[in-house]
């Protein structure tokens, strides 16, 4: 199956696995599984990163394509269909454009979206389909 992670899925598997859940790491670890990284996450990381709001223990957002590619993680690129399409998520209580962005794209995706957030949550009943 396909897997998209949220930014903190994404942290966690990298850096503190132990914050996921045991479905969540088993489901990240199976070989089986195509586990994914949305080239937004590098961004809103990147952002964050460069307002001195996140800490990457010890490497720069720059070092973080690799790091995942040398742990299985593929990124998924953003499509010009999806971009221009956003508009049509529904505007919930969640307003994060990052993660509304990962939710559509896990949507148009039809991949399940790994993520504790309970906000992002509200787009299951909008098609979206979460492991956490």
């Amino acid at each position: 199956m396909n897997y998209l992670l949220d930014t903190h899925a994404f942290l966690w598997t990298l850096f503190d696995d132990e914050q996921l859940s045991k479905l969540a790491a088993a489901t990240i670890k199976n070989p089986e599984n195509d586990i994914y990284v949305s080239v937004v996450t590098y961004w809103e990381i990147s952002l964050k990163y460069a307002i001195r709001k996140i800490e990457l223990n010890g490497i720069s957002p720059d070092e973080l394509p690799q790091k995942a590619m040398e742990v299985g993680i593929e990124t998924l690129q953003v499509s010009e269909q999806q971009a221009a399409s956003f508009h049509r998520l529904p505007r919930l209580k969640h307003k994060d454009p990052f993660d509304r962005l990962i939710v559509w794209q896990a949507i148009n995706t039809n991949i399940t979206l790994i993520t504790k957030d309970k906000e992002i949550k509200k787009y299951t009943k909008h098609g979206l389909s979460i492991l956490w």
